[in-house]
């Protein structure tokens, strides 16, 4: 794939480092702004996630990703009891998979702390299937999920899951492989667009494209040994058209045209080369160019071709209104005020009323011992606490995974 010549910069005496310095606080203050303006400026959100260096550090990440999924910080899951588990149709092969993930976390964590974070995945999985039924599991989605819990952690990674899942993940979740399949049958044309050669050499070989499989369902989350790499892709993909990873599929394919031309034409040895990824891949280079693959060659356009028209992509199909439903977002200063006003305010109804109060959430609910109603009196003392244990639950979620990423 043809790159542009990076001009050389004459009578520059500013030193690299301050003038990357000073780009990144730039950043960080727009992100800052873009976060802060009501209702808060998404789409400078997701140019920055997409921009070389994409959310800069985890506690930016916290902040933005919620907004890229329009999920309300105020308004998270409660952490899912363990009752009845078990039962899940899927509950084994996901402990099955979430047991040999070890490679996902940070090295050298003890295992017992491994083994808690194993357990919070497991219940943030079946979480998120128990409240979508229509949803089914398949082997990959733990590595999108525990992406999000390192980053998020259990209760923010929930509500991610459960929104990428109807949307972003939805056509990997259908019963039979048909919607995957026909996500990949995506990446053929694209080569066919830039390079007609390449496309043909892997046409003859018979290569397929089962070799992106894994990049695609994990959002390459599988494939990567750098969590930074992981990571970056995560931002740029949350700032994206759900068919980005299949455009920076076809685009690392592109980038080695080289050795795959200089590869015997035979599908074996073509698939051993493509489905092992180079771990230093110039990822800012990639995304960039995969950028540009999407604007010139659209998936509106690509779905014209006869081998795509015969099946519908849920996410294809649903993502226009869901970006449209994350542009009138209020910050979460604003947020915190209106759930305090709204505690307040059904907490002196319920005293009046003398009713039992539900706790709200539209989405998960708290399963587990206890009832579903709270009761007056502790319902008064949620209110006139609640603000406070907010703050403090939420410090303690975030502030864990947060150290366990510095053992990277």
């Amino acid at each position: 794939m043809k790159t542009l010549r990076r001009k050389k910069l004459k009578g520059a005496n500013v030193p690299v480092t301050r003038e990357v310095d000073c780009g990144r606080k730039q950043k960080m203050t727009e992100i800052h702004q873009a976060l802060y303006s009501d209702p808060v400026d998404v789409e400078t959100l997701r140019r920055a996630a997409a921009s070389k260096g994409g959310l800069l550090s985890n506690e930016l990440r916290r902040k933005v990703w919620p907004k890229l999924l329009n999920i309300n910080v105020y308004e998270l899951p409660y952490k899912p009891g363990k009752d009845g588990r078990e039962n899940h149709k899927d509950y084994n092969q996901v402990v099955l998979d979430v047991s040999r993930s070890m490679k996902r976390f940070p090295k050298g964590m003890p295992s017992a702390e491994r083994a808690v974070l194993q357990e919070q995945l497991v219940d943030i999985i079946l979480e998120v299937l128990r409240c979508n039924p229509q949803l089914s599991y398949y082997q990959g989605y733990h590595d999108v999920a525990v992406t999000l819990l390192l980053v998020v952690g259990e209760r923010m990674a929930i509500a991610m899951l459960h929104t990428l899942s109807k949307y972003h993940l939805r056509d990997f979740m259908d019963p039979t492989m048909d919607s995957t399949k026909h996500i990949l049958n995506y990446l053929m044309p694209i080569l066919e667009e830039v390079d007609k050669e390449l496309h043909d050499f892997m046409i003859r070989a018979e290569v397929g494209t089962i070799f992106a499989l894994s990049w695609l369902i994990t959002w390459y989350g599988h494939v990567l040994s750098e969590f930074k790499h992981t990571l970056r892709l995560y931002d740029f993909f949350l700032a994206s058209h759900p068919m980005m990873p299949i455009y920076l599929a076809a685009t690392i394919v592109l980038h080695r045209e080289q050795e795959v031309k200089q590869t015997e034409c035979d599908m074996a040895m073509l698939h051993h080369l493509l489905s092992r990824i180079p771990q230093d891949l110039p990822y800012e280079l990639l995304i960039s160019q995969s950028q540009d693959l999407f604007r010139c060659y659209p998936p509106a356009l690509l779905a014209k071709r006869p081998a795509l028209q015969s099946r519908k992509s849920l996410s294809i199909s649903t993502f226009k209104d869901f970006q449209l439903s994350t542009l009138h977002q209020r910050p979460d200063t604003v947020l915190q005020r209106l759930t305090k006003a709204q505690a307040s305010a059904t907490s002196r109804k319920a005293r009046h009323s003398g009713l039992d109060v539900a706790l709200p959430y539209d989405g998960v609910q708290q399963r587990g011992k206890g009832s579903r109603m709270v009761k007056m009196a502790v319902w008064g003392l949620s209110a006139t606490l609640g603000a406070a244990i907010f703050a403090v639950a939420q410090t303690a979620m975030e502030w864990a995974p947060d150290v366990l990423l510095q053992l990277f």
